[in-house]
């Protein structure tokens, strides 16, 4: 590009959202959370006559744990229905448990707490229901949907044309291609028109009033982006780049700046600043709740396992923690062997090497429970991807692209994996693929309110699941 010519500036237009952008998406994030918080001060007000901090300190707590609200209108209304009532046990469950155990459950009247039980899901099947019933109102305020294009007719141009195409509510409609590639060289499973060549791009733009452009060509094509930039100058469309999956698909992206110059972060730890510090928080007061609780129990399965079989009482192995960094986990010994050299035998059904008591340590999860002295030493998570031995690391970092990301945060005792029926043996690289595609999955989308269902989830599992032994 010629050197007089000014900078492009790649803007973010307000117009184009697609997905939880628009309006429509908006509203439903705050659904839950504010018919909830509305509910609690409703029945503070009716049984206190006003309403007290208490009402007001639990009421910031519910919001915190349930926004942003899923997205539910895809479900069918029975399934909608079925999830929230679901979630709502879920969440009354935890505040139950943390109100008895900190004993602040006293301080509300009895009556407030019957009647919020019954009352706040009741109240969100009415809001979803009666938002349900809103939404051409929704749609009309969003205005006429606005039509985009795709320059690069790859991978990810067709994963974004399908995500619009998907999103019934969104407020973009996709005319379709422009890709220089023609014959056999495009995509034959692609169900979208392509328009034109890239040449053909600005020029229908102007002609159909085109709103948005997403760029979706390869990184090693910057000449021919930036060509078709220099055409688009005089447009009024919206111009957003697409980055190539294989980068994004990492953790997560998102922008930055570094001294004044904007930088994507793709490979990059959630939990850093104020995450890393509610994470930290979170895992300190839980782990050391359950073990003040639980002391009883691991003196019980400790006296046990010391009678059930001649070893040691703790079993201690070499895992991968945070940055590649080895740790040493604890567990209580299951087998009649404590492997932890370069060859190491996963766990299979009817293994001869796990003990009589072991078998059931392993089934309920109970060998797990010295864990959470890791925890406390910061070495692991309550909630993460689960350390695997060394030498099971070593062999799967060369068979699964992006295996040691999982790496860029502490381990977990439990993580999204477990939850999805990854629990135990994985005999294939597939299974661990499959293990490593939910850690990552977890990384992108973590929330402290996620770590909460995943451990609720967790004991669901542990009292059902036979993957485990």
């Amino acid at each position: 590009m010629p050197e007089n010519h000014t900078p492009i500036r790649i803007r973010r237009a307000v117009g184009i959202k697609v997905g939880r952008g628009n309006l429509i998406n908006v509203v439903e994030s705050l659904l839950d959370p504010l018919v909830l918080v509305l509910s609690l001060w409703s029945v503070g007000i009716y049984v206190e006559g006003e309403l007290t901090p208490p009402f007001l300190i639990l009421s910031l707590l519910v919001f915190s744990l349930t926004f942003p609200g899923p997205a539910r209108l895809q479900l069918s209304p029975w399934r909608a229905a079925k999830e929230i009532i679901l979630s709502w046990l879920a969440i009354a469950a935890l505040l139950l448990f943390f109100g008895y155990a900190s004993r602040y459950l006293g301080i509300f009247d009895i009556r407030a707490k019957k009647i919020w039980l019954w009352l706040a899901p009741l109240c969100q099947l009415v809001a979803h229901f009666a938002f349900r019933r809103s939404l051409p109102i929704l749609q009309a305020l969003q205005g006429e949907q606005q039509r985009v294009i795709i320059a690069g007719m790859n991978a990810q141009g067709i994963a974004l044309a399908e995500r619009i195409q998907e999103s019934r509510y969104s407020s973009a409609r996709l005319d379709g291609f422009f890709d220089d590639r023609v014959g056999k060289r495009i995509p034959t499973q692609s169900k979208f028109p392509v328009l034109g060549t890239l040449n053909d791009l600005p020029q229908y733009t102007k002609d159909h009033h085109v709103d948005g452009i997403y760029i979706s060509l390869p990184m090693a094509t910057q000449p021919r982006t930036l060509s078709l930039l220099d055409q688009l100058r005089d447009t009024t469309a919206s111009i957003y780049f697409v980055p190539d999956t294989f980068v994004t698909d990492l953790i997560q992206a998102r922008m930055d700046t570094v001294g004044g110059i904007p930088v994507v972060a793709v490979c990059e730890t959630p939990f850093a600043g104020a995450n890393g510090v509610l994470k930290r928080a979170s895992d300190i007061f839980l782990s050391s709740l359950i073990l003040v609780l639980l002391l009883p129990v691991l003196l019980v399965i400790g006296i046990a396992v010391r009678l059930d079989s001649p070893g040691p009482v703790i079993f201690r192995q070499r895992r991968y923690g945070l940055g590649g960094e080895e740790i040493i986990v604890y567990k209580f010994r299951s087998m009649t062997v404590c492997e932890d050299g370069g060859n190491i035998q996963q766990a299979k059904q009817n293994d001869q090497r796990i003990t009589r008591l072991g078998a059931f340590l392993r089934k309920t999860s109970l060998d797990e429970l010295p864990q959470f002295i890791n925890v406390l030493q910061g070495r692991m998570s309550i909630v993460g991807p689960r350390p695997h031995a060394i030498a099971h690391n070593e062999m799967y970092r060369k068979l699964i692209s992006g295996y040691m990301v999982r790496h860029k945060v502490k381990p977990g005792i439990t993580g999204w994996a477990q939850v999805n029926g990854l629990r135990g043996e994985t005999e294939t690289v597939d299974k661990m693929k499959q293990r490593i595609d939910y850690d990552l999955e977890y990384l992108r989308n973590w929330s402290l309110r996620l770590d909460l269902d995943i451990i609720l989830r967790t004991i669901l599992v542990v009292l059902k699941d036979d993957n485990a032994y």
